[in-house]
């Protein structure tokens, strides 16, 4: 599987839910589009977008089932699994990177939203250990 060093450390940083190394993954005007949500912009608006959600997590772990490098562009079909509250959440997702110097200068995630919704439910608005309403 041809996976680009920088996205490996990009997934890296995700399960380790260390989100100033997913940071550092990224270039200081990164592009970050989680389809079909509008992108969030440099590495404060990641931090906005995937920061609450990974501390929200107990763990987290990215199955890359394929991957391709072509020039600058790189994708990594995934799926994507979540432990909050001790239970498992997962999405499929297939990722689409354009890499500049070694960093990830844009991200396009693109997931079924319905699905996503329908498998999370309300779990995010529950308060930290509830693991029902």
């Amino acid at each position: 599987m041809d996976l680009h060093p920088a996205i490996a450390a990009f997934i890296a940083a995700v399960q380790r839910r260390d989100i100033e190394a997913v940071c550092d993954c990224l270039t200081e005007d990164v592009r970050y589009a989680n389809v079909p949500h509008e992108p969030v912009l440099g590495k404060d608006g990641v931090r906005t977008l995937l920061g609450p959600f990974l501390e929200r997590c107990d763990a987290a772990r990215w199955d890359v089932i394929s991957a391709g490098i072509a020039g600058d562009t790189a994708f990594a079909e995934r799926v994507d699994r979540f432990w909050i509250d001790g239970r498992e959440y997962w999405i499929e997702c297939a990722g689409v990177y354009r890499i500049v110097d070694g960093r990830i200068a844009d991200v396009r995630d693109y997931v079924d939203l319905g699905v996503w919704r329908e498998r999370l439910g309300t779990v995010m608005a529950r308060p930290p250990g509830r693991d029902r309403d």
